[in-house]
């Protein structure tokens, strides 16, 4: 009779092991799945040959042990109803074990009574059985679309990844691409200013070498009145080379601010925001822009008009990035008054205005030039990266990009543009004073 408990303990395990066939849980539990069922199937025969009520009474441990690890499990949770199903064929392959032991000849005896409630439990289990296998086929068909969606996240989970790396590596290069066109676009502008550097370096120079010269003068003839003893009169050549040293000092710092004003520019941006004096900045790249275009092409004059507000409030920005922003645009307006000159439009005469204002808690920097103007079509591309105007070869068109990230983004200003083909164009800086 131990055969019917040993049977279902058999049907059990293999049942749920086949449910688990396309479960991503399968390799989780395969190994117990194989161990139980070979342990089941050696328990039957050994356990015969101790007798029939020695085997069922270890079946029957067998069939609650599995019961009761199954209802333990969370991964076998579905099985529940299934699983309890085994509780009466437990419980009468105790109860017939132990008859078998206490009383063998009354188990003989009704041998075939003993039968039915084995029977019975048995077709109990498999009643469960078969009504749970729909259900038993639907977590079947679960596990295996989990187990098809899990392949598929994987699979697209490395295919994002790879793409991320991808994606990675190439903003990584754009940003490097990005950094030497700004490095490129400074040292292009560096380039532009040196020129004009130079000539204003020059001016300086020349009046501390002319004072210079005849501050030795005045001293031979300090020493000559010193020497004849008219005090007097060396008092007064005293005087005037104290005021030619005075002299002498303002022109070598004003060299001196023009060569750190450069050194500025050409190194990297602090981002460090100091008070600034507006006017002072827009006058001392006005005036390098004009010198700089003049020194490549000698035949180009232009006048240059400065209307800057008086009383200007220092403006708290990053000088050299402000600088840049300020060259750029001076450099844009004689190039664009060089090209309407060569033109020889007659009775033209180039003009570049930068003026400066203070006004609602704003500081405002207009750049007008009255060249050949934008042309309306491409009025609102002129701010987008690399796009230029200009022939090839003679701008990156990285220019007035950078200035827009520089006022925008950089000082939370605005930059707004007004033109008038072939009359003029006029830039607006505006940052918060």
């Amino acid at each position: 009779m131990s055969v019917f408990f040993y049977l279902a303990a058999f049907i059990m395990v293999t049942r749920i092991a086949k449910t688990f066939k396309f479960s991503p849980l399968r390799p989780k539990w395969k190994p117990m799945f194989s161990t139980a069922q070979l342990a089941i199937a050696l328990a039957y025969p050994f356990s015969e040959i101790a007798g029939d009520g020695i085997s069922s009474i270890i079946a029957g441990g067998i069939l609650l042990y599995l019961v009761y690890f199954g209802l333990r499990e969370q991964d076998f949770k579905p099985f529940k109803p299934y699983l309890e199903a085994h509780y009466p064929l437990i419980g009468v392959a105790f109860v017939y074990g132990l008859t078998k032991l206490i009383l063998p000849k009354f188990v003989s005896e009704y041998e075939e009574y003993s039968l039915i409630p084995i029977v019975a439990a048995f077709i109990y289990v498999l009643g469960r059985w078969a009504a749970s296998k729909k259900q038993m086929e639907q977590i079947n068909i679960f596990s295996q679309r989990n187990a098809e969606l899990d392949r598929l996240v994987a699979e697209r989970t490395a295919e994002l990844t790879n793409q991320k790396e991808e994606l990675q590596a190439t903003l990584e290069q754009l940003q490097a691409t990005q950094q030497q066109l700004i490095q490129s676009e400074k040292l292009a502008s560096l380039g532009e200013l040196t020129a004009g550097i130079a000539h204003e370096i020059q001016n300086p120079l020349n009046f501390v070498n002319n004072f210079s010269e005849v501050s030795m003068e005045l001293i031979d003839e300090m020493k000559e009145e010193l020497e004849k003893g008219d005090k007097e009169e060396a008092t007064a050549i005293a005087n005037d080379l104290k005021d030619n040293l005075s002299k002498i000092i303002h022109h070598g710092r004003r060299a001196d601010g023009i060569v750190k004003g450069m050194l500025q520019h050409s190194r990297a941006s602090s981002n460090v925001k100091e008070p600034t004096d507006i006017n002072k900045l827009a006058d001392e790249y006005f005036r390098l822009a004009y010198h700089g275009l003049r020194a490549k092409d000698k035949s180009f004059n232009a006048e240059l008009e400065t209307h800057f507000g008086d009383q200007l409030p220092t403006v708290n920005i990053v000088p050299q990035d402000v600088g840049r922003v300020l060259l750029n645009l001076f450099n844009n307006a004689f190039y664009a008054v060089h090209q309407k000159q060569k033109d020889n439009s007659e009775g033209y005469k180039p003009t570049v205005t930068v003026s400066t204002i203070a006004k609602d808690k704003q500081v405002f920097i207009t750049v007008r030039d009255n060249g050949n103007g934008i042309p309306e079509e491409v009025k609102d591309k002129i701010m987008q990266p690399f796009f230029t105007t200009k022939p090839t070869g003679e701008g990156t068109g990285l220019g007035l990009s950078l200035s827009y990230d520089i006022i925008v983004k950089g000082h939370n200003g605005k930059i707004d543009v007004k033109s008038e083909e072939n009359s003029y164009t006029e830039f607006t800086i505006s940052i918060p004073g």
